[in-house]
């Protein structure tokens, strides 16, 4: 019997947060996890002829893919086998021996909070959430920088990834020298209001929007307030938010394929928001504040410019989530 046939019908449960990237000027390095949750559980099913069985109740219901190009899956088969596979690969042997076995099938059911394709982070928290499962079915084998090694492989870029699985706001970066990510903890009384439109939009499509080239400006503009925002943040300060959320390196010419983004940032930060940007690539934008009386007025204002600008959409109110990724069940 090899290491998967053993675990036949052995289930294990995850839950995974959304999380917002780059917050403002903090382009593709900086991240934060909201607490807004997916919750999968996946069973294993040997001699199942590797055959993936999905049920979704939420967000992608009757849309995500039920097979071995869903994220959840492709994570869960990576922790399994302790690396990327490359697509179409048909991994053989023992688990333990770099592959998935053959004969081994999936059975998840996942209900899941997190919109897809509106900037908060479901590609990543379905990504975390498999490597999570893969790897507390292998008993934990790999450490918590494995896990962020191979989730951002996958994803492509660190910061979502970062935030599912770390919690808190988190400051990655990807080098030749690997996966790099600092956590804090988000100061009490924070909370997000999100606008998150019907209108969806792809991060592939919104990443080719963007110039090969920036003003020497706009980039130290950035920098400058990325080092003050990211200081601030660990010193409890909410109000480098202001600075943090604006940005010169990708809001301006995402808003050329976005024009309604302008407005409901604008009167977000009006309506008394500490700061207010895009979530990720989008749409979903995100605004800041630790005054109920002025969450009831962003979410006004934020309504109301969505209204005028003929943008469909919802808000919803979250708080940040220090706690990352979690296995809440792990047995038979």
């Amino acid at each position: 019997m090899d290491a998967m046939s053993g675990l036949d019908g052995r289930r294990v449960v995850v839950e995974v947060p959304a999380s917002t990237a780059n917050l403002g000027a903090g382009y593709d390095c900086l991240g934060l996890a909201l607490d807004l949750v997916n919750r999968v559980a996946v069973e294993v099913r040997a001699g199942a002829d590797r055959t993936v069985e999905l049920t979704v109740e939420g967000e992608g219901e009757g849309e995500l893919a039920a097979d071995r190009t869903n994220r959840f899956v492709r994570g869960l088969e990576a922790a399994i086998a302790g690396r990327i596979q490359p697509p179409g690969e048909r991994a053989g042997g023992l688990a333990g021996a770099g592959g998935v076995h053959a004969g081994v099938g999936w059975r998840i059911a996942m209900t899941n909070r997190i919109p897809l394709a509106r900037g908060l982070g479901s590609s990543a928290a379905a990504t975390v959430g498999g490597l999570l499962a893969g790897n507390a079915l292998q008993g934990e084998r790999l450490a918590t920088a494995d896990l962020l090694r191979l989730a951002t492989a996958i994803e492509g870029h660190p910061d979502n990834v970062a935030a599912a699985l770390l919690g808190g706001f988190v400051v990655a970066a990807a080098s030749d020298r690997g996966v790099e990510a600092i956590r804090l903890d988000v100061p009490r009384g924070l909370r997000a209001v999100l606008f998150i439109p019907e209108l969806r939009l792809s991060t592939d499509d919104m990443r080719s929007v963007l110039p090969a080239t920036v003003p020497r400006a706009d980039a130290v503009a950035n920098l400058s307030r990325v080092a003050i925002g990211v200081a601030g943040l660990a010193s409890g300060r909410l109000d480098v938010l202001s600075s943090l959320t604006e940005d010169r390196l990708h809001e301006p010419y995402r808003a050329a394929v976005y024009p309604q983004l302008p407005r409901l940032v604008a009167d977000a930060r009006a309506a008394g928001a500490l700061g207010a940007c895009l979530s990720g690539a989008g749409s979903t934008v995100i605004a800041f504040s630790d005054s109920l009386a002025a969450i009831a007025a962003i979410e006004g204002a934020l309504r109301a410019a969505a209204a005028d600008t003929d943008l469909p959409g919802r808000v919803e109110i979250v708080a940040p989530r220090n706690g990352g990724a979690t296995v809440v069940l792990s047995g038979a």
